[in-house]
């Protein structure tokens, strides 16, 4: 989406989902991860999903990143997402969950026997 001199896109969110406010799939999230499946893009897709559709082809991005590349809010790369994903079009996974602490005691436990290892 090409911007304004002020940083607003040409063309308003709600016009570029066609306006749709709300994704049809409601476990997209801000950080789910896209990509595209490979299939065939078929004639007659909004300008808004082409543009989606030539951002992921370098690769997997997250919902949030592909909001920034296209300029557009998070909420509406939801909806345009979600409509691709739909169409078989693109391939969506939810986000890696945050890894687990590790117990603060076996990392001391691991830190002195690295300490024996090293003065034997």
């Amino acid at each position: 989406m090409t911007a304004r001199r002020g940083g607003r896109p040409l063309v308003p969110a709600y016009l570029a989902t066609g306006g749709v406010a709300r994704p049809s799939r409601p476990h997209l999230e801000r950080l789910s991860v896209l990509t595209v499946s490979g299939e065939e893009v078929p004639e007659g897709l909004p300008a808004a999903q082409l543009a989606l559709l030539d951002a992921l082809e370098g690769g997997s991005l997250t919902v949030v990143e592909a909001a920034a590349l296209l300029r557009l809010p998070v909420s509406a790369v939801r909806v345009l997402a979600a409509g691709l994903v739909d169409r078989g079009l693109v391939l969506s996974r939810p986000p890696i969950p945050p890894a687990e602490r590790f117990d603060p005691d076996l990392l001391k436990r691991v830190a002195d026997g690295l300490r024996a290892l090293k003065r034997s």
